[in-house]
This record gives structure tokens, sequence and C-alpha cells, in this order.
């Protein structure tokens, strides 16, 4: 198996997990916070989205498919147009809405353009830095697994909170 390969598999199963997770999930769930404080199913599924969208898009020199394709508008959050969540304050994480269909449509829009990217990577693309502002260096291939690690933690969070009781 090649390095792409395996990553396709990995980013693949966080696409499966949303998916999963979203289905048959109503408004009232969607939106819960587990013991009142903690983030919605709906914050962090966008949260896991706008951070796959802005790190991948940003080492593959690409634009942000929530800019790209319009889902900054279609959203419509009274939030910075590049916000990722990251750093929201409870007013902030309350302000994220969208029903699961966009929510969706919107990761499957950002899975397709990492499954893209990632098409075209060969072993040794992975060891090119991304990022200088950390020491050591950020590689791609670090910043491609800090992003799963990220997503996969978010998406656990998210089908746990589906399946909590009220």
């Amino acid at each position: 198996m090649k390095s792409n390969e395996l990553l396709l598999d990995a980013f693949g199963r966080i696409r499966e997990a949303v998916a999963d997770t979203l289905e048959w999930v109503d408004d009232d769930v969607l939106v819960r916070r587990p013991s009142g404080t903690g983030n919605p199913i709906v914050w962090l599924i966008w949260h896991l989205g706008r951070v796959e969208d802005a790190q991948v898009a940003s080492a593959a020199g690409l634009e942000q498919v929530w800019i790209s394709q319009g889902f900054v508008d279609r959203f419509n959050l009274p939030l910075r147009e590049r916000d990722t969540g990251y750093g929201h304050s409870s007013v902030q994480v309350d302000s994220v809405k969208a029903p699961p269909e966009l929510l969706l449509e919107y990761y499957d829009a950002v899975h397709r353009q990492t499954a893209d990217f990632l098409q075209t990577l060969g072993d040794e693309d992975l060891d090119r830095i991304v990022d200088t502002r950390w020491d050591p260096p950020v590689t791609l291939g670090v910043r491609l697994v800090s992003t799963i690690a990220d997503c996969l933690q978010h998406v656990g969070q998210a089908a746990y909170a589906k399946g909590l009781k009220h």
C-alpha cells in the first residue's frame, strides 16, 4: 500500500463516520449541547469540515471549498469568512446552525477536494514543509495526520452526542 492510499483510507473513514452520524438525526438532537455546555453535533461536524478544508487547502495551495463553492454564503453564519471554530465562545458555538443535509453536502465537497489532492501525492511529497511557524517545521505528512486525528476526535464526539438521551 502506498502512503497516499493509506491517507485516502483514513480520510474516507472520516467521511463514513460523518454520514453515519448525520443519518436520522433530528433538529433537536443536532443542536443539543451535552451536559448543557458541550459542543453540539451541528458545531462538531461543521468544525471538523472547516478544519479539514482549511488545513488541506492550505497545504495543497488550493482555495477552501467553504469559499470557492459558496458554502460560506449558503450557511450564512454570523462568523468571519475563514472562521474554523477554533477558540469559539459558547455564544459562537450556538450561532452555528445548519440542517444535516447541508452539513453532509459541505463535508462531501471537502472530502472530494481532499481525495483529489491525495491522489496526486507520492511518498516524497509528505516530507515537504508546509508550515515554518513551528519548531521543527511541519511537513505535509504531519499536517495530514494531525488533521485526521482532529477530525476523527470530533466525529467521535458527535457520534457520542447522538447516542445521548436527554
